[in-house]
């Protein structure tokens, strides 16, 4: 639950700084990229310090090296989190991340069904569903508000024939 708190607490407080003034805060995706990065700088920390051990016994065990793979997503999630506060490099984070999340939601299935002992409040199927979607929702929606950052520049070519 701490994540979703986070990611709506930090949105809500970059929104509110952009209404108060703060003009590079206007943007509504510059607020959602700052809440995700919250989300995920508290989330691959998590993968580091404190719930390693839970974050290990969620790993399906078809899966090799519950471990490695802990580190690898906790590196992914702080690299994400920092690729999101640049806007050049924020479409990307966000697809990639939308990945991390589709990638690692088996293990929270895994976790639920098995009783898998994280230590989080929300150890039932549908809050972690639920959250997972709005998780997903936010770096889906930055994504696409970033869309333009996602395709190569035009050559001067096709520009003439765009206009």
């Amino acid at each position: 639950m701490e994540p979703l708190i986070t990611l709506i607490a930090v949105t809500a407080l970059l929104l509110v700084a952009g209404a108060l003034g703060v003009r590079a805060l206007r943007p509504w995706t510059v607020a959602v990229r700052g809440g995700l990065a919250a989300m995920f700088l508290l989330t691959g920390a998590a993968h580091f310090i404190g719930m390693r051990e839970e974050l290990i016994a969620m790993v399906p065990p078809a899966l090799p090296a519950p471990g490695l793979l802990v580190t690898v997503t906790g590196v992914l999630e702080l690299a994400g989190a920092a690729a999101l506060l640049s806007r050049r490099t924020a479409p990307w984070a966000a697809v990639g991340l939308s990945a991390l999340l589709v990638a690692m939601f088996p293990a929270n299935v895994h976790a639920a069904l098995n009783g898998a002992p994280t230590g989080m409040v929300s150890d039932e199927l549908l809050p972690r569903t639920l959250m997972q979607i709005a998780f997903l929702t936010a770096t889906v929606s930055v994504a696409a508000a970033h869309r333009d950052g996602l395709r190569p520049p035009a050559r001067p070519k096709e520009r003439e024939a765009a206009r």
